[in-house]
């Protein structure tokens, strides 16, 4: 699969079963091997000034790995655990 980066913004995330997860706000890339490694719901400079950064980038990303489709929607699996 391969997109720009520019049109993940903006996207519905949804899971398998439909549960809505939230808009692409942010895109968080792995420089050592060039892939997206999460989409974040939330504005990556919010979380960068949270307390508590660890759990809350938990709570507002999705691991890139979770990815199923990209099409109007980018669908995931439901959880971190499941395989493709």
């Amino acid at each position: 699969m391969v997109v720009t980066v520019s049109e993940l913004y903006g996207k519905r995330i949804l899971t398998l079963g439909g549960k809505m997860l939230g808009d692409v706000k942010g895109v968080m890339l792995n420089l050592d091997n060039g892939e997206v490694s999460h989409l974040l719901l939330d504005d990556m400079n919010k979380l960068s000034r949270s307390q508590n950064l660890r759990n809350d980038f938990i709570k507002s990303s999705v691991a890139f790995k979770r990815v199923r489709k990209i099409s109007e929607t980018i669908v995931v699996s439901e959880n971190e655990k499941e395989k493709p």
